[in-house]
């Protein structure tokens, strides 16, 4: 015999257990964690090594660049140191020599990329210059205090780079010395600045600036950190430049350049990470590259920002591991869940058989005791049949009674208007009969005999009704319809129907239906509508005929007081009516008239007015 359990034991067993999808989801995220932060290590260090050899090719482009703008004007010393007409101006001493010599140094700067070209005499005094004709000619001016001079005429050459006393331009001076050690004549100078360099830099958009041995930035794309420093200078050297002005009155403050660590254990030595401040910028990290400018004493400093690069490789890398991850977690979550499923399986198909067992206890009980009522209520429900049958004959004797009431209250109210008219004709007869005008008294005994046969059509069709049959459709003139249902209101509201104003009608225009019926449906509608309209000065009833295409639409619009809206519900209900004397038949008969011949009746009540629509089909549409 197999122990059943209980339900709740039964629940717990079939419940997924949680404990090893939460060591899952545990473990997951300890192994993203430490995947994505080893992840972003490598790649960070992957990123800077891309990025040094990146840099590393663009400043060696820029090195080969500044030595090729040095190598253009280093030949014009050595040439013009030769040149004859030099040697003349500065062994002769004329006017005409000089004067030829400063012709021919303005034709050679207008032809090269020097910025200016002058020759001192021994004493270092100006002789000639490119730019004699300016008014900051450097003719006349004492270059003796410059280092170029005092080296050019110990060593026969010289390179400095200053900040020019006239132009106050800086650039580099080149310069040679003039004829021999023991008998030198002067100094050929020639000054190339770098301009062009600097803006070529500025347009790519990174810093770079190359600096001397003792570490005054000497050219740079941020024109603010000429004749700064990479450190501060020792007192007596910063002493000794400024004596020299050497860079005039620069304050030769330090670059705004925090020094870090090499990046990584194989990082060459001029590499190095730095934080610094550009102009007008935060501050920022950057890859700083420093490499010798061959045939000087320079270094050519490149700052590349790391951020952006770093920022792209962190983020690839770290998609790239969670696009691992995920397949291989979800995997790893399908085994369990499939695992599982398949113990929850087994434990609800014994909890299923055990509950199955359960309930056919349950149902064979149930059955007895439903067998047990269900004789009961057999026994019940015929004595209850034999009552029904007697309460239905009842019914059937009240319905038929009910029946004939509505088919009395209709036939009262639908000979109501021609009874109404007959009275009034006799009496008019009988005046005319006293009057002697038996012409008119027959012309009223006429209509009296007409209405008669009115009266009888009504009852024809009442019975018709009764009998649940219908009268066939035939074309009835639209036109002559309204006026018979206007002459059959004469009698009743003399004088008031001034209200009724009828639009035109076509006399051609025919409608499906029956005319005595359509009489009675317009009547009925004239009638309400002119009744309410009772004690108003402004009384009006607008009768409208507007044809389309296969139907026509008869509207009656008055501007009385509207229906209420209890009675406006129940409107087409037999016996709901608003008024004292009314049945409440009228509109129940005139709807099922207009329903029999295919049309309908449609009613919209505000409290200025009321508006009944009747659609009729068009006589000659099928």
């Amino acid at each position: 015999m197999i122990m059943a359990r209980s339900p709740a034991q039964t629940a717990a067993y079939a419940k997924a257990p949680r404990k090893p999808w939460l060591l899952l989801a545990v473990m997951a995220c300890v192994i993203t964690v430490l995947s994505l932060t080893l992840v972003g290590y490598y790649a960070r260090h992957a990123a800077l090594d891309d990025l040094s050899d990146q840099a590393r090719i663009s400043a060696n482009l820029k090195v080969a660049f500044l030595r090729a703008v040095l190598e253009r004007p280093r030949s014009l010393p050595l040439l013009l140191s030769e040149d004859q007409q030099v040697v003349d101006a500065l062994s002769q001493h004329t006017a005409s020599a000089v004067d030829r010599l400063n012709d021919k140094l303005e034709r050679l700067v207008a032809g090269t990329s020097a910025s200016v070209l002058y020759v001192t005499d021994a004493t270092g005094r100006a002789i000639a210059s490119s730019n004699w004709r300016e008014p900051v000619s450097f003719v006349g001016v004492d270059y003796s205090f410059r280092d170029y001079f005092r080296r050019s005429m110990t060593d026969g050459t010289a390179e400095h780079f200053a900040l020019g006393s006239i132009s106050k331009r800086p650039g580099l001076y080149i310069s040679r010395r003039v004829g021999p050690t023991n008998a030198p004549l002067g100094v050929v100078v020639v000054k190339a600045e770098f301009d062009q360099l600097e803006t070529d830099w500025r347009e790519e958009g990174r810093a770079a600036f190359v600096t001397d041995s003792r570490g005054v930035v000497l050219i740079s794309s941020l024109s603010s950190w000429r004749f700064m420093t990479l450190q501060a200078l020792p007192p007596d050297e910063l002493d000794q430049i400024r004596t020299s002005l050497q860079f005039g009155d620069a304050p030769l403050r330090a670059l705004p350049i925090n020094r870090a660590e090499p990046f990584g254990p194989e990082t060459r030595p001029d590499e190095m990470l730095v934080r610094s401040v550009f102009p007008g910028g935060t501050p920022a990290d950057y890859l700083d590259l420093s490499i010798a400018v061959p045939s000087t004493g320079w270094h050519l400093n490149y700052l590349v920002p790391t951020e952006p690069a770093i920022a792209a490789t962190v983020r690839e890398w770290r998609l790239l591991t969670l696009a691992v991850l995920a397949p291989f977690f979800l995997l790893v979550a399908l085994i369990l869940w499939r695992r599982q499923a398949t113990v929850i399986r087994l434990a609800r198909a014994q909890a299923d058989q055990l509950e199955l067992e359960r309930r056919v206890d349950e149902r064979t009980s149930d059955l007895s005791q439903a067998r047990d009522r269900l004789e009961a209520e057999i026994a019940g429900h015929k004595a209850t049949e034999q009552r029904l049958q007697g309460v239905q004959q009842e019914l059937v004797q009240a319905n038929r009674l009910a029946i004939l009431g509505q088919v009395a209250a209709g036939v009262a109210h639908e000979i109501n208007q021609p009874v109404a008219t007959i009275r009034a004709y006799a009496d008019n007869a009988r005046v005319f009969l006293a009057r002697a005008q038996p012409e008119q008294a027959t012309g009223n005994l006429t209509a009296i005999a007409n209405l008669t046969e009115r009266i009888g059509t009504i009852t024809e069709e009442l019975k018709a009704f009764a009998r649940k049959g219908r009268t066939p459709p035939e074309p009835v003139p639209l036109g002559a319809a309204i006026e018979g249902a206007v002459m059959l209101l004469r009698s009743r509201f003399a004088g008031r129907l001034d209200a009724l104003a009828i639009g035109a009608i076509d006399p051609d225009l025919t409608v499906k239906g029956n005319r005595v019926r359509l009489e009675q449906v317009l009547i009925n509608l004239f009638q309400n509508a002119i009744e309410a309209l009772e004690y108003r000065n402004d009384a009006k009833v607008d009768v409208q005929v507007e044809e389309g295409l296969e139907d026509v639409v008869v509207t009656v619009e008055d501007n009385g007081p509207g229906i209420p809206e209890d009675i406006r519900r129940l409107l087409f209900t037999p016996f709901t009516t608003s008024k004292a004397q009314g049945l409440g038949l009228g509109l129940v008969i005139s709807r099922d008239i207009i329903s029999d011949y295919g049309g309908r009746i449609d009613v919209t009540s505000t409290a200025s007015g009321t508006r009944f629509s009747i659609h009729l089909l068009k006589a000659d549409q099928s």
